[in-house]
C-alpha cells in the first residue's frame, strides 16, 4: 500500500515522484519509489524508466545534490513502448516529514516541494492547514499530484498523499478471514477486523488491519463509514443472520459478501424476506463470494479470489468518485517545461 513510507528508517534516501505523464506512461502522477543505497521501497512502473530513475537518485546520494527534475521520453529516449513522457522529481527524503506521513496513513496529506531555488518543503493536511515545513505558495487541492509555477518561474510539486478510500469490516477471524488479511495487507484499503474471540487474532499484524474484539460486533456495523464494505465469514450461521440484517438497515452499503454456498443464499435470502429486508439490497449481496470460476476452497485461493473481487468493485467506485476530478485536471493542464 505504502512501500515507500515502509523504507524511511533506512538512512538517507531519495524520494522519486512521477510529478507529470503526458500521454501514456507506466505510472500515474503520484507514484512515488525510495531509493537508498541498497534497496528500492515501491516502484515508480519498472523497466528502463525506472532504471535510470534509480541511478540518478543513488548518484544524489553521493553528491550531494537535494532536489532534481528530469523529462523522459519513454519511446525516442528509453525504448519504453508507453511512448508518453514522464516528469520525474528527486529530493532527498527528510526524516521529519517521512515520519509525520506515516503516522497519517488513515488521512489524507499535501506535500509541496520547491523544484528550483532553495530547498523547500513543506507538509498539509487535506484541509490546507500548515503541519510542518516551511513556506510555500497556494496551491489546487481538487487536483491530484501536479506541478505549479509560480509568476517568478519557480515550479513546485504538489503531492497529493491519499490516505485509502476503500475499508472492509471483515466479520470472522477463523481461516479464510486470516488468508484475507494476507490478501489484502498491501492493497490500497483498510480493514477492521471483528470477532468475539480475542485469541484468534494473530499476535502480528499488517499496518492496515484494526481489530475488533466484541460480544455486540452488530454494534461495528453502525459505526462503520458510509460506503464501506463488508464480509460476514464468522463461526455461527445465527450471527451470519444477525449481521446480514444489520447491514441491510444500512442505506449506505457500499459492497456486502456472504460466504457460503447457493444452499446457504436460498435460505438467506428467504429469512431476510421474511424479516423485511428490501428485495433489491438482497439481490446485491454477494453469495457465494469470490470471482466465478474459482471453486477452489483452500483458504489462500478462497482470498485470492475475494481480493481482485473486491479490488474490482473499489476501483470501480473511485472511477466514479474521481470523474469530476479528473475533467478539472483535464481544464488545468498546461506544459511542464523542461528543466
Amino acid at each position: 500500500m505504502d512501500y515507500w513510507l515502509s523504507g524511511a528508517h533506512d538512512g538517507a534516501a531519495v524520494l522519486v515522484t512521477v510529478a507529470l505523464v503526458e500521454g501514456s506512461g507506466p505510472r500515474e502522477a503520484g507514484a512515488r519509489m525510495l531509493v537508498t543505497g541498497a534497496r528500492l521501497h515501491d516502484t515508480i512502473g519498472g523497466g528502463h524508466l525506472e532504471m535510470r530513475a534509480v541511478e540518478i537518485a543513488r548518484a544524489m546520494l553521493l553528491d550531494g545534490r537535494r532536489r532534481h527534475v528530469e523529462r523522459f521520453a519513454l519511446g525516442p529516449s528509453l525504448g519504453q513502448c508507453c511512448g508518453g513522457v514522464v516528469h520525474l522529481a528527486f529530493e532527498l527524503a527528510e526524516p521529519a516529514q517521512m515520519a509525520l506521513l506515516a503516522g497519517r496513513r488513515a488521512h489524507d496529506s499535501w506535500r509541496m516541494v520547491a523544484l528550483d531555488g532553495a530547498p523547500d518543503s513543506a507538509l498539509f493536511d487535506a484541509g490546507g492547514c500548515f503541519l510542518w515545513g516551511s513556506g510555500a505558495p497556494a496551491f489546487e487541492r481538487k487536483r491530484g499530484t501536479h506541478v505549479l509555477q509560480e509568476q517568478d518561474g519557480r515550479r513546485w510539486l504538489a503531492d497529493l498523499v491519499q490516505a485509502p478510500r476503500a475499508h472492509l469490516l471483515l466479520f470472522g477471524a477463523g481461516h479464510v478471514g486470516l488468508a484475507i488479511v494476507r490478501a489484502l495487507a498491501w492493497l490500497p484499503c483498510t480493514v477492521t477486523w471483528v470477532d468475539e474471540r480475542e485469541d484468534m487474532f494473530p499476535s502480528e499484524l499488517p499496518a492496515n488491519v484494526r481489530v475488533e474484539a466484541t460480544d455486540i460486533p452488530e454494534a461495528l456495523v453502525g459505526a462503520a463509514p458510509a460506503h464501506a464494505s463488508y464480509l460476514v465469514m464468522t463461526h455461527s450461521h445465527a450471527l451470519d443472520q444477525r449481521l446480514a440484517e444489520t447491514i441491510m438497515a444500512r442505506p449506505d452499503v457500499g459492497w456486502f459478501g456472504l460466504i457460503g454456498s447457493k444452499t446457504k443464499r436460498v435460505q438467506f435470502e428467504r429469512r431476510l424476506r421474511e424479516r423485511g429486508a428490501d428485495p433489491a439490497r438482497i439481490e446485491a449481496m454477494v453469495c457465494p463470494i469470490g470471482l466465478p470460476g474459482i471453486s477452489d476452497k483452500a483458504p489462500a485461493v478462497i482470498a485470492a479470489s475475494v481480493a481482485a473481487q473486491l479490488l474490482m468493485v473499489w476501483e470501480q467506485a473511485a472511477r466514479a468518485a474521481s470523474a469530476p476530478s479528473l475533467r478539472l485536471v483535464a481544464s488545468y493542464q498546461t506544459q511542464f517545461e523542461r528543466s
